[in-house]
Protein backbone atom coordinates (compact mmCIF):
# COMPACT_ATOMS: atom_id res chain seq x y z
CA UNK A 1 0.00 0.00 0.00
CA UNK A 2 1.38 3.41 -0.92
CA UNK A 3 1.66 6.28 1.52
CA UNK A 4 -1.27 8.67 1.55
CA UNK A 5 -0.91 12.18 0.19
CA UNK A 6 -2.30 13.87 3.31
CA UNK A 7 -0.36 12.92 6.43
CA UNK A 8 -2.71 14.60 8.92
CA UNK A 9 -6.35 14.05 9.90
CA UNK A 10 -9.16 16.13 8.48
CA UNK A 11 -10.29 18.38 11.33
CA UNK A 12 -12.84 20.56 9.56
CA UNK A 13 -15.46 20.42 6.81
CA UNK A 14 -16.20 23.78 5.16
CA UNK A 15 -19.39 24.73 3.36
CA UNK A 16 -20.25 27.75 1.25
CA UNK A 17 -23.62 29.22 2.17
CA UNK A 18 -25.46 32.07 0.47
CA UNK A 19 -26.32 33.85 3.74
CA UNK A 20 -24.07 33.33 6.77
CA UNK A 21 -26.74 34.04 9.38
CA UNK A 22 -29.27 31.76 7.73
CA UNK A 23 -26.58 29.10 7.29
CA UNK A 24 -25.78 29.17 11.01
CA UNK A 25 -29.48 28.95 11.93
CA UNK A 26 -29.91 26.02 9.56
CA UNK A 27 -26.87 24.10 10.82
CA UNK A 28 -27.89 24.69 14.44
CA UNK A 29 -31.50 23.59 13.86
CA UNK A 30 -30.87 20.63 11.57
CA UNK A 31 -27.50 19.30 12.74
CA UNK A 32 -27.15 20.64 16.29
CA UNK A 33 -23.96 22.44 15.31
CA UNK A 34 -22.71 25.44 17.21
CA UNK A 35 -22.33 27.78 18.77
CA UNK A 36 -20.68 29.57 15.86
CA UNK A 37 -17.76 31.95 16.20
CA UNK A 38 -17.95 34.58 13.47
CA UNK A 39 -15.45 36.68 11.57
CA UNK A 40 -17.09 39.06 9.11
CA UNK A 41 -15.48 40.90 6.20
CA UNK A 42 -12.25 38.89 6.50
CA UNK A 43 -9.20 39.60 4.36
CA UNK A 44 -6.11 37.51 4.99
CA UNK A 45 -2.57 38.85 5.01
CA UNK A 46 -0.65 38.24 1.79
CA UNK A 47 -3.82 36.79 0.30
CA UNK A 48 -3.31 35.26 -3.15
CA UNK A 49 -5.80 33.82 -5.63
CA UNK A 50 -4.54 31.81 -8.61
CA UNK A 51 -1.06 33.37 -8.31
CA UNK A 52 -2.20 37.00 -8.04
CA UNK A 53 -2.77 39.25 -5.00
CA UNK A 54 -6.40 39.24 -3.86
CA UNK A 55 -8.47 41.71 -1.89
CA UNK A 56 -11.71 39.68 -1.94
CA UNK A 57 -13.30 39.61 1.50
CA UNK A 58 -15.43 36.82 2.95
CA UNK A 59 -17.39 35.94 6.09
CA UNK A 60 -16.52 32.91 8.22
CA UNK A 61 -18.35 31.06 10.99
CA UNK A 62 -16.72 28.23 12.95
CA UNK A 63 -18.80 25.75 14.95
CA UNK A 64 -18.61 22.18 16.13
CA UNK A 65 -20.83 19.33 15.00
CA UNK A 66 -20.03 16.15 16.88
CA UNK A 67 -16.33 15.32 16.53
CA UNK A 68 -15.54 17.75 13.67
CA UNK A 69 -15.44 21.47 13.18
CA UNK A 70 -17.80 22.98 10.62
CA UNK A 71 -16.83 26.17 8.84
CA UNK A 72 -19.49 28.16 7.01
CA UNK A 73 -18.39 30.69 4.39
CA UNK A 74 -20.35 33.41 2.64
CA UNK A 75 -19.07 35.92 0.13
CA UNK A 76 -20.76 39.26 -0.42
CA UNK A 77 -17.71 40.78 -2.17
CA UNK A 78 -18.04 40.37 -5.97
CA UNK A 79 -14.31 39.64 -6.36
CA UNK A 80 -12.87 36.34 -7.60
CA UNK A 81 -12.17 33.59 -5.06
CA UNK A 82 -11.89 29.84 -4.64
CA UNK A 83 -15.42 29.96 -3.24
CA UNK A 84 -16.77 31.45 -6.47
CA UNK A 85 -14.73 28.86 -8.41
CA UNK A 86 -17.27 26.31 -7.15
CA UNK A 87 -20.41 28.23 -6.32
CA UNK A 88 -22.11 31.21 -7.94
CA UNK A 89 -24.01 33.68 -5.72
CA UNK A 90 -27.07 31.91 -4.35
CA UNK A 91 -25.44 28.46 -4.51
CA UNK A 92 -23.60 26.48 -1.85
CA UNK A 93 -22.37 23.16 -0.58
CA UNK A 94 -19.23 21.37 0.56
CA UNK A 95 -16.21 23.41 -0.47
CA UNK A 96 -13.15 22.01 1.30
CA UNK A 97 -11.75 19.87 4.05
CA UNK A 98 -9.02 21.17 6.33
CA UNK A 99 -6.08 19.53 8.07
CA UNK A 100 -3.75 21.14 10.57
CA UNK A 101 -0.12 20.70 9.49
CA UNK A 102 2.79 21.28 11.91
CA UNK A 103 4.99 24.09 10.66
CA UNK A 104 8.08 21.86 10.85
CA UNK A 105 6.48 19.62 8.19
CA UNK A 106 4.80 22.44 6.25
CA UNK A 107 7.06 22.58 3.20
CA UNK A 108 7.19 18.80 2.81
CA UNK A 109 3.38 18.49 2.99
CA UNK A 110 2.90 21.27 0.41
CA UNK A 111 5.50 19.64 -1.85
CA UNK A 112 3.55 16.34 -1.72
CA UNK A 113 0.41 18.03 -3.10
CA UNK A 114 2.32 20.03 -5.69
CA UNK A 115 4.28 16.98 -6.87
CA UNK A 116 1.00 15.06 -7.16
CA UNK A 117 -0.18 17.70 -9.64
CA UNK A 118 -2.58 19.72 -7.49
CA UNK A 119 -2.62 23.47 -8.07
CA UNK A 120 -2.28 25.88 -5.18
CA UNK A 121 -5.45 27.88 -5.87
CA UNK A 122 -5.23 30.27 -2.94
CA UNK A 123 -3.01 31.12 -0.01
CA UNK A 124 -2.99 33.58 2.85
CA UNK A 125 -1.57 34.14 6.28
CA UNK A 126 -3.46 34.68 9.51
CA UNK A 127 -1.15 33.98 12.43
CA UNK A 128 -0.06 30.96 10.38
CA UNK A 129 -0.03 30.07 6.69
CA UNK A 130 -3.05 28.59 4.93
CA UNK A 131 -3.00 27.01 1.47
CA UNK A 132 -5.90 25.68 -0.60
CA UNK A 133 -5.20 23.02 -3.20
CA UNK A 134 -7.68 22.48 -6.03
CA UNK A 135 -8.53 18.78 -5.73
CA UNK A 136 -11.95 19.02 -7.34
CA UNK A 137 -11.14 16.70 -10.21
CA UNK A 138 -10.30 13.83 -7.85
CA UNK A 139 -12.24 14.64 -4.68
CA UNK A 140 -14.96 17.07 -5.72
CA UNK A 141 -13.64 19.79 -3.41
CA UNK A 142 -10.58 21.75 -2.30
CA UNK A 143 -8.16 20.70 0.44
CA UNK A 144 -6.95 23.33 2.91
CA UNK A 145 -3.70 22.91 4.79
CA UNK A 146 -3.55 25.20 7.81
CA UNK A 147 -0.50 25.71 10.01
CA UNK A 148 -0.71 23.82 13.30
CA UNK A 149 0.63 25.67 16.30
CA UNK A 150 -0.34 25.75 19.94
CA UNK A 151 -2.59 28.71 19.13
CA UNK A 152 -4.43 27.05 16.21
CA UNK A 153 -4.85 23.81 18.14
CA UNK A 154 -6.20 25.92 21.00
CA UNK A 155 -8.82 27.50 18.75
CA UNK A 156 -10.04 24.10 17.51
CA UNK A 157 -10.11 22.83 21.11
CA UNK A 158 -12.01 25.92 22.32
CA UNK A 159 -14.67 25.51 19.61
CA UNK A 160 -15.08 21.81 20.52
CA UNK A 161 -15.21 22.44 24.28
CA UNK A 162 -17.73 25.26 23.87
CA UNK A 163 -19.95 22.91 21.85
CA UNK A 164 -19.69 20.15 24.47
CA UNK A 165 -20.81 22.53 27.22
CA UNK A 166 -23.46 24.31 25.16
CA UNK A 167 -27.20 23.94 25.77
CA UNK A 168 -27.95 24.22 22.04
CA UNK A 169 -29.75 27.54 22.36
CA UNK A 170 -27.91 30.19 24.38
CA UNK A 171 -25.91 32.64 22.26
CA UNK A 172 -25.75 30.47 19.12
CA UNK A 173 -23.73 33.14 17.29
CA UNK A 174 -20.67 34.69 18.90
CA UNK A 175 -17.95 37.02 17.75
CA UNK A 176 -14.46 35.57 17.43
CA UNK A 177 -13.68 36.62 21.03
CA UNK A 178 -16.61 34.52 22.33
CA UNK A 179 -19.04 37.35 23.14
CA UNK A 180 -22.58 37.14 21.73
CA UNK A 181 -23.09 38.95 18.42
CA UNK A 182 -25.51 41.82 18.75
CA UNK A 183 -28.56 41.79 16.50
CA UNK A 184 -28.27 38.21 15.31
Amino acid sequence: MSETLLNYPVMQYAFVVDDLDEGMRHWTRVMGAGPFFVIRDFLGNEQMYRGKPSTTRVNYAFGQCGPVQIQLISQDDPGPSIYRDMYAPGEGGLHHVCALVPLEDWDAQLDRFTEAGYECASSLTTTVPAVYFDCREDLGHFVELYGRTERTEGFFAMVAATHENWDGQTDPVRSRDGSPEVGV
